[in-house]
């Protein structure tokens, strides 16, 4: 069963690949199992969205006491900001399905090489290797230090 974290920010409802001796990378078994994470985390955030319409549909009183309505409100923000980061990773989800379809998913979108199986399971919209990624948060650093 999918693990449900308020941010949506991890799948954790897959069996982890059993990769073959000697196997192809990206081959048909694998794309299919990343298919298979992409969709079903994308289907997770989607029922998010709608519980979040519904909750807010369903909890828009009034109340008379200011503190109860600022309160009321503040819980709406944040509920409204944690969905728009789920809406953007909704992006990157259909973002990654569109490369598995086009045979680019699992390869860095920098070097070329391999993400990994693992990594991937880990962060399924990943687009960089770890070597990739790690070089771009030191140059970020530098920048803001």
């Amino acid at each position: 069963m999918a693990k449900k974290s308020s941010a949506s920010v991890e799948y954790t409802g897959f069996t982890p690949y059993k990769e073959k001796k000697g196997e192809e990378y990206m081959n048909e078994d694998q794309v299919a199992h990343f298919r298979q994470i992409l969709n079903g985390w994308k289907k997770e955030l989607m029922e998010k969205v709608d519980e979040t319409v519904h909750h807010l549909q369903d909890e828009a009183n009034s109340f008379p006491d200011p503190n109860d309505r600022a309160s009321q409100e503040s819980d709406f923000t944040l509920e409204l900001r944690t969905r728009d980061r789920e809406r953007k990773l909704i992006k990157k989800i259909e973002e990654s399905l569109e490369n598995l379809g086009k045979g680019d998913y699992g390869y860095c979108t920098i070097c070329g090489v391999e993400i990994g199986i693992r990594r991937l399971e880990a962060r399924p919209t990943a687009s960089q290797c770890i070597d990739c990624k790690e070089l771009e948060e030191i140059k970020e650093k530098q920048l803001k230090g």
